[in-house]
């Protein structure tokens, strides 16, 4: 009976190590490979390029997350900024050198969909989940991010 116990307790601790690893060691690139969607677009000093993925899930009734990749051209770093369900209006534009706004909704008719921000590039991030602002190996690497 007490091995019982004692295997129970090690089953419930380690899915508690589990749940915590996934929580403040996340990073994007656990998102793994996605098909390219749109871009590049390229920032006005031609500084940055932004990029932009999906990945499908759920099947036939699933939907897409799509992700924004920013490339640092003058180092070739690359880094996500945007994370998020994918909605059918997506689009990506430069605001100035190193702001871009990202569109991501299902139109007006629908304003819980929005998605939409704008980032100050190597400042601000979003994920819709907020699992990179929950990460403590990303916590350093933004000064804002949001989620939804």
């Amino acid at each position: 009976m007490r091995k019982r116990y004692k295997i129970l307790i090690l089953i419930f601790i380690a899915i508690l190590l589990l749940i915590g690893y996934k929580k403040y060691f996340f990073t994007f690139g656990s998102l793994g490979q996605g098909t390219y969607y749109k871009g590049p677009v390229d920032s006005p000093n031609g500084q940055f390029t932004a990029d932009s993925y999906y990945k499908n899930y759920g099947g036939a009734a699933g939907g897409a997350y799509v992700w924004v990749e920013i490339t640092n051209n003058e180092n070739s770093k690359v880094r996500t900024i945007y994370y998020s369900d994918g909605k059918s209006n997506f689009a990506m534009e430069w605001k100035d050198d190193n702001t871009i706004y990202i569109r991501n909704d299902e139109g007006p008719e629908y304003p819980n969909s929005e998605r939409n921000i704008e980032l100050l590039i190597g400042k601000e991030i979003y994920d819709e989940k907020g699992r990179a602002c929950d990460s403590w190996i990303m916590r350093d690497e933004y000064e804002n991010c949001y989620q939804n």
